[in-house]
């Protein structure tokens, strides 16, 4: 029997408990950009609870999804100035500012839950430094599943998406509308729904999950599942803020940390499939793109990782020889 992603948090929240002795309580805002449905805002929802039980009421989390405290885009830097204590954001959201952050966004290069923990666990250590720099401490960091494409008609090839309204959400994705001639369009994820049913976007590359949630079967008609990456969500905690965190409650926080990024996984995973069914079902045509439009794309492919690792140097190169070495 496969144990609920909910059980095993609460029963973390007992585990890493322990002498946690009388303090002035602490409430910590932790704004988040996907709905409260989304996986990812469910299990930081019980990362929070995690939290709040296992250090005694001392640190209470308070998590905002659907960008209801910070818009997406702003959460990092909320975050990092101490207008919220912790957040959520997309890694690869953050490519504009360095380009490693986009690490999990070179397109074809990890494109399985499996390769994508070894990306991970290629990339980390430079990601970790980074964000410290920027007076960020990582917490976890949980894949979306694969990313597939959305559309509002059937699509063969790259020449048939000329001039189609995609919406994008990291210089990734707005880089990729600009090489297969679509017309990039910055959207959060809390305004998708609206944007397609407005007619400012007609199409998106995003997991199944994003469309599911959205219920973009009201707007979009075909989703072709073509696999080509898997961008990670990572929670972070301002640095000062957590300098002044009791070691104790440090203690407990990674335990919860830890308990949240493997129920992250199970629960991306698991949800892979029930989220491409439920868009079937709400009569989205679902299924592989067809050769020519993979090959079409893994040209693109080629064209993105070489650009991406141009940008990223020594260090890009790095990343992606550790992880190919891994067996």
């Amino acid at each position: 029997m496969k144990r609920p992603v909910k059980s095993v948090l609460a029963a973390g929240a007992i585990v890493v408990t322990a002498g946690v002795g009388a303090a002035q309580a602490e409430k910590w805002d932790m704004p988040m950009a996907y709905s409260a449905t989304n996986f990812h805002s469910a299990v930081g929802a019980e990362f929070a609870k995690c939290v709040t039980t296992g250090t005694g009421g001392e640190i209470e989390i308070v998590t905002h999804p659907s960008g209801s405290l910070f818009k997406g885009a702003d959460i990092k830097r909320a975050v990092q100035t101490g207008q919220a204590p912790i957040g959520e954001r997309l890694l690869s959201g953050h490519q504009n500012e360095n380009a490693l952050f986009g690490f999990d966004s070179v397109p074809f290069l990890a494109t399985s839950f499996e390769q994508s923990a070894k990306l991970w666990k290629a990339a980390k250590p430079t990601l970790t430094k980074i964000l410290s720099e920027q007076n960020l401490h990582l917490l976890y960091a949980v894949p979306w599943p694969p990313q597939g494409l959305y559309f509002k008609k059937e699509i063969n090839s790259v020449a048939e998406m000329k001039g189609i309204k995609f919406r994008s959400y990291n210089t990734a994705t707005a880089r990729l509308a600009e090489l297969t001639g679509m017309l990039p369009v910055t959207i959060e994820a809390a305004e998708i729904s609206q944007a397609f049913a407005t007619g400012v976007a007609e199409s998106m590359v995003s997991s199944g999950s994003t469309g599911y949630d959205r219920k973009v079967w009201e707007s979009l008609t075909h989703f072709y599942e073509v696999d080509s990456w898997l961008p990670r969500n990572y929670v972070m905690v301002n640095k000062d803020v957590w300098g002044k965190t009791s070691k104790g409650n440090q203690n407990i926080i990674n335990g919860c940390a830890s308990l949240a990024e493997y129920a992250g996984n199970y629960r991306s995973i698991e949800y892979t499939q029930f989220t491409l069914n439920g868009l079937k079902a709400g009569g989205m045509k679902v299924g592989p793109a067809g050769d020519k439009l993979v090959s079409d794309l893994k040209a693109i492919g080629d064209t993105m990782t070489k650009e991406w690792l141009a940008k990223t140097g020594a260090e890009g190169k790095a990343i992606v020889d550790a992880f190919k070495a891994m067996k």
